[in-house]
């Protein structure tokens, strides 16, 4: 079974000053898997477990295709082997596979910004996504509380290297 953790952190330019960003830093970056949020997909293959934001909705789109493959957001598993690769986002020509997820978890970060148009203006939306995934033949529903993460992956873009002053 794998058992995909989703926590995702979104803010927008007024929620940037020290004191947001030390709240921010107090969210857990894991959880225990609790029905709901967590649900199964794919003929109950897969636990899939959303925590923390999604200001826009249905931030989130998972789909298999005609190879066996997941996919969802910037990344991709193999149902076979159970491989989690990091597709990067849109401009990135490389895949990089992580490693197995056959009884280890893996975790991975990233982060990311959009232009959202609400209420006749754009603005930008900032988010920090954490991805914790492991395939069991059992699900343990703690197995992210009383384990480490065999490889923590970080893929720090421009937002992270260039801090502009607030």
């Amino acid at each position: 079974m794998l058992i995909l953790q989703i926590i995702i952190k979104q803010w927008d330019k007024s929620q940037r000053s020290p004191a947001h960003i030390k709240l921010r830093a107090t969210i857990p970056g894991r959880y225990p898997i609790n029905f709901p949020p967590a649900f199964y997909a794919f003929d109950q293959q897969c636990i899939i477990d959303q925590q923390g934001d999604d200001l826009q909705g249905n931030r989130l789109n998972y789909s298999l295709d005609t190879n066996g493959k997941l996919l969802f957001d910037r990344f991709q598993i193999n149902f076979d082997h159970h491989i989690l690769t990091y597709l990067g986002d849109k401009s990135m020509a490389k895949l990089e596979d992580i490693g197995s997820l056959n009884n280890q978890w893996l975790q991975c970060h990233y982060n990311s910004r959009y232009a959202i148009y609400q209420s006749d203006y754009y603005y930008w939306l900032y988010e920090a996504v954490t991805l914790n995934a492991i395939h069991l033949n059992q699900l343990d529903e703690h197995i992210f509380l009383t384990t480490q993460p065999a490889i923590i992956y970080q893929d720090i873009n421009d937002l992270d290297i260039i801090r502009k002053p607030i």
